[in-house]
């Protein structure tokens, strides 16, 4: 049977830190953390609250967090980061990135000092955090253009259909693919349509705005949503792209073929469409109009 010292001894021996900490966010016991490759002593902590330590924000979120855990009764598992930022007393230099954190907090069935108290263990999940971020990003690209992929496309257009349709604020989606192309590659090869492929998507990234989600459909087709954007403004987006795209290839064509532009088709999401698709597929037909009418333009639906 383990006595009570050997039970401090095995506490104090666990590589993630504990905290007991009670409903106030006061730390009322800190055990372990001895891996020191990721944990500094917190023995000091004890006595403290929360938001003695760490900014409104992120004080708030570890106190909801515990209120959470206690209402539920059962396990809570969070992921969170904690930066430079957070931490009061720290300056705004430091490391570039933040350390992300796991926790497991455990409602206990007892009081201290008349407060509900719960068991917070931390473990540090940074290298398998920046992991899985990596891996995200590389299921969500387009290894061409290093614009998103289709894949990402879909989840996006899903996410703002649904904000749309419970928030009603306006989202106008772009559709465009290469003019030209075919004519390009005939004469100087698929690497060459492929680097303007490339150019025609750095021109997305120079143009667009940094909240805009610029995708490659697929081949030369492209798709940029538009967020809190409505139909006029964005066919004005649309015209400025169209004419970045054109200065960027102006001086480029020869006696074989003409110089890339684009043929744009713009529309915004309706209250009547029953899905995203209904938008695409007008964005679709605005695009192929534009290339009916002579190429290089803008239509809008």
């Amino acid at each position: 049977m383990i006595n009570a010292e050997q039970m401090s001894a095995v506490l104090a021996a666990l590589p993630d830190p504990v905290f007991l900490l009670s409903r106030s966010g006061k730390y009322v016991a800190i055990y372990g953390g001895k891996d020191e490759r990721y944990y500094h002593d917190g023995s000091n902590l004890i006595g403290k609250s929360i938001h003695d330590l760490i900014e409104a924000e992120k004080a708030n979120w570890f106190i909801d967090t515990i209120a959470r855990a206690l209402e539920s009764q059962a396990l809570l598992i969070e992921e969170y980061e904690l930066s430079n930022k957070d931490v009061k007393g720290l300056p705004d230099e430091g490391p570039s990135e933040p350390i992300w954190f796991e926790a497991r907090i455990t409602p206990l069935d007892f009081k201290i000092d008349g407060e509900d108290v719960v068991l917070w263990v931390a473990s540090n999940i940074s290298q398998r955090h920046k992991l899985e971020s990596q891996l995200r990003k590389q299921s969500d690209t387009d290894l061409l253009t290093g614009l998103f992929n289709r894949r990402r496309l879909e989840r996006e257009l899903n996410y703002h259909f649904s904000a749309f349709k419970r928030h009603g604020y306006c989202v106008s989606i772009l559709m465009f693919d290469l003019d030209h192309l075919k004519a390009l590659n005939d004469t100087l090869g698929h690497h060459a349509g492929d680097q303007a492929i490339c150019k025609v998507a750095q021109t997305c990234k120079k143009t667009l705005r940094q909240t805009d989600i610029a995708c490659r459909f697929g081949g030369d087709e492209f798709v940029v949503i538009l967020p809190h954007i409505k139909h006029q403004q964005a066919t004005q987006t649309a015209q400025r792209l169209r004419e970045a795209v054109e200065e960027a290839f102006s001086g480029s064509s020869n006696a074989s073929h003409s110089p890339i532009t684009i043929s744009v088709g713009v529309t915004e999401i309706l209250t009547s469409d029953m899905s995203y698709s209904q938008a695409l597929k007008r964005a679709d037909a605005a695009m192929y109009e534009a290339k009916h009418k002579g190429r290089n333009i803008v239509v809008t639906q």
